[in-house]
Order: C-alpha cells, then structure tokens, then sequence
C-alpha cells in the first residue's frame, strides 16, 4: 500500500522500549517510518537490544545514590538553560495551575528529555503516562496525542478521582482502541470537542501459523491473559469444574504471568475444583510460543470482566479459532455475537461452560462457517497495513 509521504518528528512516550508481546507499539512506529516520519522513543526503561528507532530516556531518582543524583541534577538543569524559552513556557504554565515551586523542578528534572525536544507531536502511549507532563507539549510548541488502553480508563480512575482533569484541558486529539473506551472517558469528564481517533489493535496475518486437525474427542482450550483480576480467569476455571462434572474430555490452557499472589489464587483454585492436569498453566510464553499452543486449540475463551479491546481475540479469529467471550467492555466490538463468535454475560460461568459444549457439539459445516466469517472480517477490517494508513492520517 501506498501511502503520502510525509516529514514530522514524532516523540512516542512509554514507560519502556516495547517488549516481545507490545507488536501494537512495534508496527506502529515501523509504519511511520515508512512513511517518512522521525520517531524518537521518550522512555524511563531502556533494553540494550531495542534499535528501532531513536530512544530518549529519562533522569532518574537514584534515591540510593545521593551523589550521582546531583550530577544528573545539575547536568539536567545545564541542558534545560540550553532551551530557556521552553523551559519558561513551562515555568508559567505549571504557575497557572498553582502548582508548588518544588514541584516545578521536580518535574522540570524528570521531564528533561522531552522539554530540550523540538517535536511536532508528543503522543503518549498511555494516558496515565501524561500524568504529569501535561503541560509539555505546549512548552515545546508541539502538539499533545494520547491513547487509551483499558488499564488507564477502566481500572486506574478507580483509585485516582479527577486524574485526568488536567489532561483533558491540554490535550489535542486522542487515540483509543475502542469506542467503549471513549464512552466511558466520557463519564471521567473528557470534553466531547476533544477530536478522536478509533484505531484499534491489527493482526499480522502472515505472522499465524495454521491450525491443526484435531481429529481425538478431546476439546482443547485456551486463554491468554494477565493473571490478573479483571480478566476473569477465575470464571473460566469454575466453567471448566462444570465441563469435568459432565465427564467432559478436556483440557484448559492459561497462557501468561502474573503476580505471585495471582499465580497462587489461581493454582489453589484448581486444586480446590480438583481439576488436575486438566488445568494446564503455560506461565510467560513469547509471541511464537503461544502461537504454538493456540494452533492446536479447539475453542478460545475470554472470560474478561473488562477489556479495552484484547489482541489474543483478535489473532483467534484470525487463525480460525471457535472464540467465546465475556460482554466485558469492548469485547463486543471485537467479536459479532452469533456470527463470527459467541458472547455470554461476564461472570456467568455456567453460560461460559454451556456455550463451550454448544459450540463443540455444532455440526462441522457450521463450525466452518463461524471460522471463515471470523477470519474474513480481520483481514477486512484489522490488518497491520489499514492501522499504519489510519496513524498517518490520525498525524496529519
């Protein structure tokens, strides 16, 4: 595909350089380098083998290290000088909004990276991660993006009332994965002429290998998720003790990590429904690894209380998998109910476990049928080639 060439300079903010299982982050910034943008990376967490592009990181604290921390201070605040209107732009606006002397240049010190930038766009990768910088872009003359994820709307306001408050008023166009998202930053107080971009995870349909025949009775399924307490897992392990009361030849594979404590509730749950090795926990796999073990799947399940969107769904359907999920937040625009896949309320463990021996008793020609429609809407609405043509557009 062809797209308009085009020259910004565009300053990505992440925590760290994307990791293994971020391929959002690393077809994004491929795509706009193709198309002739500058990406510099603005992080606090630098891997030594990331070289795709330009990387920023910031001062850091060192609380244990008083000394090294004045040297950094001192050369930070050098480079600063060095960019006096920025800095004073800055200045003004953290005055504006009240904001303590001492805060100023505590913020000014780990914001160094970006306000000694001359940028066209800073985009945040999160919307937790402006917190804080707010008022950056404007310091820079440059323009403010952000995306939504799930986390940053759906579970950290919970415990942060307002957080975003500044935010809204700075901000220039948003980024989110899923117009669900946006209802909701909606209620968080976002103002509704904030322009907004729908651009949603893709799937790489050359990267997924083929499904394999399963010709034994046995039904194989998986999820791949956080250990975490908004995905559900535990509804999908308390389906799987209904599936084991009926005699059902199964096994169920969790693919991903976890906290200690989350590892634990979970592993102590399958034991507590005497679930054995029917219950199979894979830990952190890569990209390929869990490829692997979701090409021998038979059904995928999301049982999430809550999902921004969920790329795992997403190369599922691509491969042809048979996916049953959760109405947990934007799931419902990820799969069509009933015709590329089948939703049951979240939470409904015994829906979940009865919509899997529904699905595994279909005839072969309807199972074909959900499996074609599923992959045939990816490849029309999801794939790497139609996000990198929407971030152009959403740049320009």
């Amino acid at each position: 595909m062809n797209y308009k060439k085009s020259n910004q300079i565009i300053g990505l903010v992440l925590n760290a350089t994307p990791g293994y299982s971020e391929t959002f982050f690393i077809s994004k910034i491929k795509g706009l380098q193709q198309t002739g943008h500058k990406v510099i990376l603005f992080v606090n967490k630098r891997e030594k083998h990331f070289n795709l592009c330009e990387v920023r990181k910031s001062f850091d604290i060192h609380k244990g290290n008083p000394t090294l921390f004045l040297i950094n201070f001192i050369y930070a605040f050098f480079r600063l000088s060095c960019h006096p209107k920025n800095s004073l732009r800055f200045i003004k606006l953290e005055k504006k909004d009240n904001v303590s002397f001492f805060e100023i240049i505590k913020k000014m010190y780990l914001n160094t990276h970006l306000l000694t930038q001359n940028l066209d766009w800073i985009h945040f990768g999160f919307a937790t991660l402006a917190l804080g910088k707010e008022h950056v872009a404007k310091s820079i003359n440059a323009k403010m993006g952000v995306s939504f994820r799930g986390y940053d709307i759906n579970v950290y306001p919970l415990k942060h009332k307002d957080c975003y408050k500044l935010l809204w008023k700075n901000v220039d166009k948003v980024h989110s994965i899923s117009q669900f998202l946006i209802d909701k930053a909606y209620t968080l107080g976002m103002d509704k002429d904030i322009v907004i971009e729908i651009i949603t995870p893709a799937v790489n349909i050359n990267d997924l290998p083929k499904l394999e025949v399963n010709s034994s009775s046995k039904i194989n399924i998986v999820s791949i998720s956080r250990l975490n307490w908004i995905k559900g897992l535990d509804i999908g392990i308390h389906a799987m003790k209904l599936l084991k009361d009926k005699n059902i030849d199964f096994e169920y594979h969790i693919i991903g990590d976890g906290n200690q404590i989350e590892i634990e509730r979970y592993k102590f749950q399958s034991l507590q429904l005497e679930l054995g090795n029917q219950l199979i926990f894979h830990g952190k796999l890569s990209h390929s690894q869990s490829l692997e073990v979701l090409k021998t799947a038979t059904i995928y399940i999301q049982p999430s209380l809550n999902e921004g969107f969920c790329n795992a769904v997403l190369e599922a359907q691509a491969m042809g998998l048979l996916c049953v999920v959760s109405d947990g937040g934007a799931l419902p625009e990820n799969v069509i109910n009933e015709e590329t896949g089948w939703i049951f309320p979240r939470g409904n463990y015994k829906k979940l476990a009865e919509l899997i021996l529904k699905v595994n008793t279909l005839p072969k020609e309807v199972k074909e049928g959900f499996s074609l429609r599923a992959k045939k809407r990816i490849m029309d609405k999801f794939t790497i080639e139609q996000q990198i043509e929407q971030f152009v557009k959403f740049y320009n």
